[in-house]
């Protein structure tokens, strides 16, 4: 990389306490005018109900911003790695306002 690029990247500090991450098979989205809200959760065989294990709280621009960089991050690990296949009947959303699945 040259100079320029140096000087535009951001340094960050991970703590050790949150380098270890978090597990996640469900995600929860809502919004309102000023806020997306990102429940990541857990659902195990034999829970009675998914735990919510972290919220995100970001402004729409950063949420647009965080699709663009999982898109980008998504084609390249398919150009790597091949194909991320979903199952057809992992594909449906359940909403967490009503019982009705969309699809």
């Amino acid at each position: 990389m040259d100079n320029k690029n140096n000087q535009n990247q951001m340094q960050f500090n991970l703590h050790p306490d949150v380098a270890v991450g978090v597990y996640s098979n469900l995600a929860l989205i809502a919004h309102s005018k000023n806020d997306f809200i990102l429940d990541f959760a857990v659902n195990l065989p034999g829970m009675p109900k998914p735990d919510v294990v972290t919220r995100v709280i970001c402004s729409p621009e950063n949420t647009k911003r965080l699709l663009a960089a999982l898109q980008e991050n998504i084609a390249r690990y398919e150009q790597q790695f091949g194909v991320i296949n979903i199952n057809q009947r992992d594909e449906k959303i359940i909403n967490p306002f009503g019982p009705k699945e969309l699809s």
